[in-house]
């Protein structure tokens, strides 16, 4: 099986090259490369147009422009949307992918009908010892804790289920995420693919982080920097809205104490950082724009994997106290 790889890009000339140098060895499972690009001012648009321009590169690439940032969510359902394959690669611009990355995905993928995601084990770029990411895991905290990160890169080695998969390295069934309602577009960027993995769960799908499928990640290629106003302020406005959007009203009245604390400890945490009142207007932003997104509608038959996800929630909020 071959899959289409779509990747949003927004002023990624520093990346491109490694990106694309590192798809060559594994072209006999891609079927496509879709690139969007989101307005880039730098010299992207022309690095991605000499590889397509190069008659010995043996990858096909389909460049979409647009003239602004439309972010992430929008432009990935861009790709998805003319995607030739089934199973769709979503990669981040700022990503090297190592000599057998794809092929255990499609292996993980295609094992069971309801494995909705297979996620890679992503490596630290700068420090390849360390883990960035090893599955995402949803709280009763409304934390997303990426598993594994800085952590030694021996550990995690078994696939497992995870809460969510990064969409930075992470491969998907393309009719399920179409029947689902692909990406939110509202979020523009950050917690999408929380999103889009609850939606999953509520419907009886699951998520698979796969430790055979290894990728190196720069980190906040786009955004610039782990701690900015633009990306805690969307982050807090988009936990808002993944709340709002996918618990049913019982589920909030349970969680909603340590919905609340977790949000508090958040607001101390970026209070330190010198971003508290960004962090607030993020959260503010949230509540106002509600109105904007559709929920989640409920249904009697998804009580079981409501129950499913609620206990998920309790296990990962366990394990974050240890932690």
């Amino acid at each position: 099986m071959k899959v289409s790889i779509i990747t949003p890009n927004y002023n990624g000339e520093n990346f491109l090259n490694i990106y694309f140098e590192s798809l060559i060895s594994q072209n006999k499972h891609i079927r496509e490369v879709i690139i969007v690009d989101n307005g880039s001012t730098d010299n992207s648009v022309n690095i991605i147009k000499d590889y397509q321009k190069n008659l010995d590169y043996p990858l096909q690439i389909i460049l979409i422009q647009n003239k602004e940032n439309l972010g992430f969510a929008k432009a990935t359902n861009q790709g998805i949307k003319i995607a030739q394959s089934e199973l769709l690669l979503f990669l981040n611009n700022d990503v090297e992918l190592n000599n057998n990355s794809i092929s255990p995905l499609i292996n993980c993928i295609t094992k069971d009908d309801f494995i909705f995601s297979s996620a890679s084990k992503m490596i630290q770029f700068n420090n390849r010892n360390l883990i960035d990411d090893a599955g995402d895991e949803y709280t009763l905290l409304a934390y997303t804790k990426k598993v594994g990160n800085g952590q030694n890169i021996n550990k995690y080695t078994k696939e497992r289920e995870t809460f969510s998969s990064c969409a930075g390295a992470a491969l998907y069934k393309r009719s399920l995420v179409i029947k689902l309602g692909c990406f939110d577009e509202n979020f523009f960027a950050y917690m999408e693919d929380v999103d889009l993995a609850y939606r999953a769960q509520i419907n009886g799908y699951k998520n698979v982080y796969c430790p055979k499928s290894i990728v190196y990640h720069i980190g906040s290629g786009s955004s610039g920097s782990k701690y900015n106003e633009f990306k805690i302020r969307l982050s807090a406005r988009n936990n808002v809205l993944v709340i709002y959007k996918n618990l049913p009203i019982p589920q909030k009245i349970i969680n909603i104490a340590f919905i609340f604390l977790g949000f508090l400890i958040k607001y101390l945490f970026f209070v330190k950082k010198g971003f508290g009142k960004v962090y607030l207007t993020g959260i503010k932003e949230g509540l106002n724009d509600k109105s904007k997104i559709r929920k989640v509608h409920y249904q009697n038959k998804n009580f079981k994997n409501y129950f499913k996800i609620e206990w998920k929630l309790i296990v990962n909020t366990i394990k974050l106290f240890k932690k």
